[in-house]
């Protein structure tokens, strides 16, 4: 599962600056957490670092968005990648993970 962040949220702004894949913004009143960037930490941690700084624990899992352990690395992998094919300027970063995708494009069309 992704994130939330509560309406008990504090705007201490501990946990944007925790968060390895960028989900976490300000938004119009709280924080808020991007649930296609989320992946609880999965590749980076062993705990979500934004509900370990959390003075007010107001960062449970979000029921809207559940996501099995391999589905969140998976989206691990595909924010690496992304964030690699960004950096390099679009390279070609040939990594496992663009292979794994461009395999399985091959394989599908």
């Amino acid at each position: 599962m992704a994130l939330i962040i509560t309406d008990e949220c504090i705007n201490c702004d501990v946990c944007e600056p925790e968060c390895p894949n960028d989900a976490i913004s300000m938004g119009p009143e709280i924080y808020v957490i991007d649930p296609s960037k989320c992946t609880e930490c999965v590749g980076h941690f062993d705990e979500p670092q934004c509900q370990q700084v959390c003075p007010v624990e107001c960062i449970p899992r979000d029921p809207q968005h559940v996501e099995s352990a391999d589905e969140l690395l998976v989206k691990y992998r595909n924010l690496q990648a992304a964030k690699a094919a960004a950096t390099n300027g679009g390279g070609s970063g040939n990594n496992s993970a663009n292979k794994n995708e461009n395999d399985a494009d091959n394989k599908a069309g």
